[in-house]
């Protein structure tokens, strides 16, 4: 293999190239089977690109390809994430953990940690394929749990969970105010499912304005009694505002917010000026 590879080109599992031992040193990791961890960086269009270079004996994707590993690491991340939301929060309700654990694994904080170890100067891809600037890059996402499960299969669960502990550490308390904050409808209906065992109910209760500017007034309930109304520009944002009145309402907002209806975001229209909330 040249020497003018850069981290990022195209590498080929097969050859010994540097950047496992190299990735390995930048994270303080010692592997006992370096191919394990080539494996782990090693994107499965480069055994397609590979198959179609030669008519016979070369392996499988899942052979030359970190499939295999992502599929175990993303079954390890969760159960690390698991049991560090388990004795960390010893008197959080199971849907609280639920909501804390969706938040930590979803695909734009795996491309998130991906990034803040630079990943993507490691993976092996073939020609044309690269990483993209996507906070969901698959590529990337799967190559960080492909990292987790080749450090569980080297050096045992103990291991990965010491690796993956300083992201959990980093995120954890922001993750669920992130999670629900952003998203009152699902925080409202953790609350009445833990409380009621039952959803709430929406209903758009009035449509006005013209037909390009259409204003909802939606109601919510729970067990046949009004939580909250909202307003919004359509039937999904004036939900989202009369949940958000609702866990006011319940003193169980994360982050209050003094905006009682949504709208969407316009650009200013100089002839108009700016326009109000309704509050």
């Amino acid at each position: 293999m040249s020497d003018s590879n850069a981290p990022g080109q195209t590498k080929h599992v097969a050859q010994a190239d540097p950047f496992p031992e190299q990735l390995a040193s930048a994270l303080g990791l010692s592997f006992r089977d370096i191919d394990l961890l080539r494996l782990a960086l090693t994107h499965r269009s480069v055994a397609h690109e590979l198959r179609s270079a030669t008519d016979h004996g070369v392996p499988g994707p899942l052979e030359l390809s970190n499939e295999r590993l992502e599929f175990l690491g993303d079954s390890v991340l969760g159960y690390l994430v698991a049991m560090d939301l388990y004795l960390r929060y010893p008197l959080a309700p199971e849907g609280e953990l639920t909501a804390r654990r969706v938040s930590l694994v979803r695909a734009e904080r795996l491309v998130g940690w991906a990034r803040s170890i630079h990943l993507e100067d490691y993976l092996c891809l073939a020609q044309g394929e690269r990483v993209s600037e996507s906070p969901r890059d698959r590529i990337l996402g799967g190559g960080f749990e492909a990292l987790i499960g080749a450090i569980a299969i080297d050096q045992g669960i103990e291991a990965a969970r010491k690796f993956v502990q300083p992201f959990l550490d980093h995120d954890v308390e922001g993750a669920l105010l992130e999670n629900l904050a952003a998203n009152p409808k699902g925080q409202l209906q953790e609350y009445l499912q833990e409380h009621y065992r039952q959803p709430p109910v929406y209903r758009i209760i009035d449509v006005a304005g013209p037909e390009h500017a259409r204003l909802f007034t939606a109601e919510v309930l729970a067990e046949g009694e009004s939580l909250g109304t909202g307003q919004g520009e359509s039937k999904r944002l004036a939900e989202q505002a009369a949940a958000d009145m609702a866990l006011i309402r319940l003193n169980h907002r994360v982050q209050p917010t003094p905006a009682r209806t949504v709208r969407k975001r316009r650009k200013p229209n100089p002839a108009k000026g700016s326009s109000e909330l309704h509050g």
